[in-house]
């Protein structure tokens, strides 16, 4: 389910759902590698379509996506907005840091990318373990 909120009171921010009903747990989807539909993201951003900035921060994503508090529990397995396993498998390496753009237990390692990935905002997750 999309957890969809507003930060600083103008920009949305996705949140996955992960974990049972009435159980506290979600996934801040902080950036993405556009795959399909760069051209219509890029003209929402109003930048080029090959940019990293398209889709390289939590509120540029809704943005790009066109991701609006009207997705607010939006079930992620079908309709509009979904999440989906990618068209092939690929090896990574998952890069793992602290989180950022927080006050509280900014040390815990709770921030996970592809390492080297050119998608993910500043700063990057530091080398994987």
């Amino acid at each position: 389910m999309a957890y969809v909120f507003l930060a600083y009171g103008m920009h949305s921010c996705l949140n996955a759902v992960a974990g049972a009903a009435g159980t506290p747990g979600c996934v801040l989807i902080r950036a993405l590698e556009p795959i399909h539909g760069a051209a219509a993201m890029a003209t929402r951003r109003r930048l080029a379509a090959g940019s990293v900035g398209l889709t390289n921060g939590p509120a540029k994503l809704t943005q790009a996506l066109a991701i609006t508090l009207a997705a607010n529990g939006a079930d992620l397995t079908r309709g509009r907005l979904t999440i989906v396993p990618p068209p092939r498998r690929e090896r990574f390496t998952v890069a793992i840091g602290p989180r950022v753009g927080i006050t509280r237990a900014t040390d815990w390692p709770l921030r996970f990318a592809i390492h080297g990935s050119r998608y993910v905002s500043r700063p990057r997750p530091p080398e994987p373990r």
